[in-house]
């Protein structure tokens, strides 16, 4: 008998979603991930169970099928390429954290790397249940429970009364 499948998630920045995520992660059986381009930010995030500089990095990870990928910061100068490099990649979810009412940056982003618009399609942006959430341990609930819901075949809400 085969035991649930391996939860992994890939924060994709480090900073305090990321560090909430993590620590959050783990209470719910999700291995953490960081992708952290900047070797100061990715030595400093002793939180990380594993920190790596780019998703290349992760290649040959026999649970990186089973990943979500969570883009943590959406104003980083290389978010397109970190994107367009998870979509190239065995991932289960991809998601970028986000305001919900304007045109997130990475559409721009991939599109000028040449990224298929169906590509750029499968990127969740907003992410996590609509709980207004605003502080990092907040948007890390929120977007954990939106995991949760969509690996369990679920909308997330509350249930029908």
């Amino acid at each position: 008998m085969s035991g649930p499948a391996p939860r992994v998630l890939v924060a994709v920045y480090a900073g305090g979603v990321a560090e909430a995520l993590a620590g959050i992660g783990a209470q719910l059986g999700y291995r953490t991930v960081l992708v952290e381009p900047d070797p100061e930010l990715r030595g400093a995030a002793s939180w990380a169970g594993q920190a790596v500089a780019a998703m290349a990095d992760l290649d040959g990870d026999p649970e990186l099928a089973a990943a979500d990928v969570v883009v943590t910061d959406h104003h980083r100068d290389d978010l397109g390429e970190h994107l367009r490099d998870a979509l190239a990649r065995p991932v289960r979810w991809i998601g970028v954290v986000g305001n919900p009412r304007v045109e997130g940056p990475h559409v721009a982003a991939l599109a000028a790397l040449g990224v298929a618009p169906a590509d750029v399609a499968r990127v969740h942006r907003p992410i996590g249940l609509d709980i207004g959430s605003r502080t990092g341990p907040e948007i890390a609930v929120s977007t954990l429970a939106g995991l949760l819901a969509d690996r369990n075949g679920r909308t997330g809400g509350f249930f029908p009364q």
